[in-house]
């Protein structure tokens, strides 16, 4: 995964304001689009940041400060996303990986794992997360469905949770 000191414009600026409305440390497990297009290197655009949970647990405020329809999204066109209804693969944390390290003094994102992205996005099944899976996942078959479909096997080969 490259090493990216700080992210583009609007994003370097957006979440520049939003770490200076933080009044503490805040991990985000960013997620979608963003991960994709910032970590991985797919090319399209995307204008939020899908995270999956927050730690501590402030996802209210931070929609607040910087979710569809606040002040920063009027200012940036760009926004943050709790996502609620995917499912993350078991024990994500553990693979999670720092984007843009110390780039600001509250605020921390990090990204799922390729693969954990992958089964994530999967699970939604539109062909904009296919493609990030298949542009996500380098070196794979370029067969339509290929990719899906190692993924989807290596998930069901694991064993079910508890």
């Amino acid at each position: 995964m490259p090493r990216i000191k700080e992210p583009p414009e609007p994003w370097r600026s957006f979440f520049a304001e939003v770490n200076a409305r933080l009044t503490e440390d805040v991990q985000l497990h960013c997620c979608g689009g963003f991960v994709a297009t910032q970590i991985y290197g797919v090319a399209r655009t995307t204008s939020d940041v899908d995270f999956l949970g927050a730690v501590p647990n402030v996802g209210g405020n931070l929609q607040e400060i910087a979710g569809k329809g606040s002040i920063l999204h009027r200012r940036y066109k760009v926004y943050l996303d709790e996502v609620t209804v995917a499912t993350p693969p078991e024990n994500y944390e553990e693979r999670l990986a720092p984007m843009f390290p110390g780039a600001w003094s509250h605020l921390q994102l990090f990204a799922l794992e390729a693969h954990d992205l992958a089964l994530a996005k999967l699970e939604r099944n539109i062909e904009r997360d296919r493609d990030d899976v298949t542009a996500a996942c380098p070196g794979r078959s370029s067969e339509p469905g290929d990719s899906e479909r190692a993924l989807l096997q290596r998930a069901s080969s694991e064993p079910a949770g508890p």
